[in-house]
Parts: structure tokens; C-alpha cells; sequence
């Protein structure tokens, strides 16, 4: 039984603990949180710092603040602890460089891109040839969580780093927007991908919305796919070259993403070989993330000087 620790029991980390006490293979060695109230509730045992986490587990998760990653992910790693962070991987390239540093080629480092273990995307991945065109939705309803970051790296993160999977490039061009709407952060954002091969994609997220909506459309040559995320299926569609129309569902039996990622993280640690989406692949879509926001902060100010010239009552640029 691989122990495993959970570093931070909010939302989400209530779900890693789940997880691993549903696993056959974990056992949970105990939890840590600054709020050490809301640690003692889970019924496991508290430990009192990360150097006592580290002195009793194999491997932890660390689900606290993105803020909080690279400090913490870092301290265990450096102690020779197995590590899964969840996504982003950080908040900067910086501290996520750190991170991919401390794990250097002796500790297992992955981040949870959770997207990645959805049999819909699963599935969709065997059929990605040459992709030509992605549109990409992400919608949730406002919750006070993850409020630290902005919505790119809290929901379109998913996004970027399917993309970036399938495309296998980095984009050269980047155009984008957004707005903070119910916190200080950017709350919905739109966002264009344009390759060296030509591909494109529309990317759209926004923690603000009235419905959840999760769908991605992928069109390459001759071939049309669609996937819910949320329902963890999907459709192909392909036209032959007698023009003859073909619709298939896509084989996605119904799997647990966060079961198959914590699976997938325990045989790394007892193979030792690399995660399906490590520190490297993380930083690689952190990158991008950045990019965006950056792109966006240049839209907002040209909307700034907008508005400026109207209260100025120069509506025409004059």
C-alpha cells in the first residue's frame, strides 16, 4: 500500500481523499491545512507540518492554493517525496520551473490536467489526425472557489493543454479577451490559437455563466468530432471519398476521471516512469496561459482608451 498524503482539504481536496481511501492500492497516511479544524473533520490524521507529512508518507497531493504549489510541492519533493499537483502546475513560469527543477529525474512530478483521463477524451485521442480547427467551451456557474487565479488558468488551463496534446505545437499567434465581472480576477475570456500547421482554435471560458457547458468541436480532413466532457461522450462524423457519410459514437466507457488520474499517479510511482502530463507538459500549456493573459491585459487597455476618448466625447479618435 502506497501512503499518501493530501496537502490542502478544501473542495476539491475532499475529493482526493475520497479517492484514496476508494483505492485498493493507497492507503491516506493524513492530511494537512492551515485551517486545522476543517483538517481534523476528515477523521485522518493531522500532521503538524510538511516535514512531519514527509516523514510519513510516499507521496502526497497537494491541493492547496495555486499560490501555495510551488512552496509546497517543492519542500516535498526536496524531502523525496512523490508528488501530484493540482493545475495550474503555478501561478508563474518562474515557480513552475521551480518545481520541474526539484523534481529533477529522480521524484515523480505530475499535475492534474484531469481532462486528459475523460474516456471521451480518450477516445476522441485515437482518432486525431491532422487537426484543422478546434471550438472549444468551457462554461461554469460562479462559485467563491479558485478566485486566486484568473479564469484561464482556473478552467481554459483544461483547454490549453488538450490543444497543445493534439496539435503537438505552440501557437505562434495569439488574440484574445476578457473581463472581471463577480471578482477582481478575469472571469470570462475568448480566446484564438493560431499554429504553424495552419490549425486554429476558439477557446471560451467563463466561471460566470448560467449553465455548465463543457464541448469541444475538432474538425481535420474529412473528419468531424464532438465531445462532452461533462457526459463523457462523443460523435464522429466522416465524410468518404465517394461522399458517402459516416456517424459513429465514439467507445468511451464511463470512468472516473479523478479515479483514472490517481490510478494513473500510482503507476508512475511504482514503475517510476513518466506521468502523462508531468511538470514539463504543464509548464508547456502555463506558457500559453500566460501568453493569454497577457494578450488580454493589451485588450483591456485599448478598451480603457476607448472609453477615455467617449467620456472625453472623442468618439472618433480625433
Amino acid at each position: 500500500m502506497i501512503r499518501v498524503g493530501v496537502v490542502g482539504v478544501g473542495a476539491f481536496g475532499q475529493n482526493h481523499l475520497r479517492v484514496i481511501r476508494e483505492s485498493a492500492r493507497a492507503e491516506l497516511a493524513g492530511v494537512l491545512d492551515i485551517d486545522t479544524t476543517k483538517a481534523e473533520a476528515t477523521g485522518a490524521r493531522v500532521f503538524r507540518s510538511l516535514d512531519d507529512m514527509a516523514a510519513n508518507v510516499d507521496a502526497a497531493i497537494v491541493a492547496s492554493p495555486t499560490t501555495t504549489h510551488a512552496d509546497v510541492g517543492c519542500a516535498l519533493l526536496n524531502a523525496g517525496i512523490d508528488v501530484m499537483v493540482e493545475k495550474p502546475i503555478a501561478p508563474t513560469l518562474a515557480e513552475a520551473e521551480r518545481l520541474v527543477a526539484a523534481a529533477g529525474t529522480g521524484r515523480i512530478l505530475q499535475v492534474g490536467h484531469l481532462e486528459r483521463f475523460n474516456p471521451a477524451v480518450l477516445a476522441m485521442r485515437k482518432h486525431v489526425t491532422t487537426p484543422l480547427f478546434f471550438e472549444i467551451h468551457r462554461m461554469s456557474l460562479f462559485t467563491p472557489r479558485s478566485l486566486d487565479v484568473d479564469v484561464v488558468l482556473d478552467l481554459m488551463i483544461h483547454d490549453i493543454d488538450l490543444v497543445l496534446d493534439m496539435v503537438g505545437q505552440e501557437p505562434e499567434e495569439i488574440r484574445a479577451a476578457g473581463i472581471a465581472i463577480l471578482s477582481k480576477k478575469v472571469d470570462i475570456a475568448n480566446v484564438r490559437l493560431a499554429f504553424p500547421s495552419g490549425c486554429v482554435a476558439n477557446l471560451t471560458a467563463s466561471r460566470v455563466s448560467t449553465e455548465k457547458v463543457r464541448k469541444v468541436r475538432l474538425f481535420q480532413p474529412h473528419q468531424y468530432i464532438s465531445i462532452d466532457y461533462a457526459r463523457q461522450d462523443g460523435v464522429l462524423i466522416s465524410v468518404s471519398p465517394t461522399q458517402q457519410i459516416g456517424f459513429n459514437q465514439l467507445a468511451a466507457p464511463k470512468v472516473e476521471p479523478l479515479k483514472a488520474q490517481f490510478e494513473s499517479f500510482l503507476d508512475s510511482i511504482e514503475t517510476r516512469n513518466k506521468p502523462l502530463v508531468g511538470g514539463v507538459e504543464a509548464t508547456g500549456a502555463l506558457r500559453v496561459a500566460v501568453d493569454i493573459l497577457a494578450k488580454i491585459e493589451e485588450h483591456a487597455q485599448v478598451v480603457a482608451r476607448t472609453l477615455s476618448d467617449e467620456a472625453g466625447g472623442n468618439t472618433h479618435g480625433n
